[in-house]
């Protein structure tokens, strides 16, 4: 049930998708891979629209270079608090009705299972396939969908994979050079992750059609948007 509060403050999205689909939010569990470029806007919506348990992964410690584009961290953590410690407080003070959970440390064959037990839907905020895979094959294993996105540049992409009806990540990225440091401006992490935001909302409340079977991809240095199908 909600509460008088969170029907006032979700009242906006209750008319898209009624009460039910509120319900539903508050209900799951989603896992948030990576807390950086895409992973802060992901976290930061996804607390918006109520998700009820939002589990962040990462190993790393803010890096000054990372402020351009990450948004949950600040100057003040820098060289300190981990990543999902870092957006933890500030997630919890934007919306206490959230229970926002923290893994530090990196995604194993190994942990996988403890790390991800009981998420409804993993969000892949990362900058590496190596981990991708990784996540591409557990949520095969256990059923549930993988939202996957990618940015470089003014590029991004977006997929949603839904074991079972869909292709795998790696039937679709089967060939991928491993890479360095690669270019991004903040803004195309902020529009690639609310888009991640939006199909993970779609996945959990049964609203729209997500991107099955289907890759979006980006060009904002020409305000391309097309999709491909997969």
């Amino acid at each position: 049930m909600l509460s008088e509060s969170e029907l006032e403050r979700y009242d906006r999205q209750i008319m898209i998708f009624g009460v039910e689909g509120q319900e539903k939010l508050k209900k799951a569990k989603v896992a948030v891979v990576g807390v950086g470029g895409l992973g802060s806007p992901v976290a930061y919506y996804l607390t918006a629209a109520g998700v009820g348990r939002i589990l962040l992964i990462d190993e790393q410690v803010p890096e000054l270079s990372n402020l351009n584009r990450q948004i949950l961290h600040w100057e003040e953590d820098l060289g300190r608090n981990p990543k999902p410690l870092s957006a933890k407080w500030k997630l919890e003070k934007f919306n206490s009705d959230v229970k926002i959970e923290t893994f530090v440390g990196k995604l194993t064959e190994e942990n996988i299972e403890d790390v991800l037990h009981g998420v409804d839907v993993i969000v892949d905020c990362l900058d590496n396939f190596e981990t991708r895979y990784l996540l591409d094959d557990y949520a095969h294993k256990v059923g549930i969908p993988l939202v996957h996105g990618a940015v470089e540049g003014l590029y991004g992409q977006v997929t949603t994979i839904i074991p079972g009806k869909t292709k795998r990540l790696r039937e679709i990225f089967p060939r991928i050079k491993k890479k360095g440091k690669f270019p991004i401006l903040g803004a195309t992490a902020g529009v690639i992750g609310s888009i991640q935001v939006t199909e993970v909302v779609k996945l959990i409340t049964g609203y729209g059609e997500p991107l099955a079977n289907k890759l979006l991809i980006v060009d904002l240095a020409n305000n391309v948007f097309e999709i491909i199908e997969i």
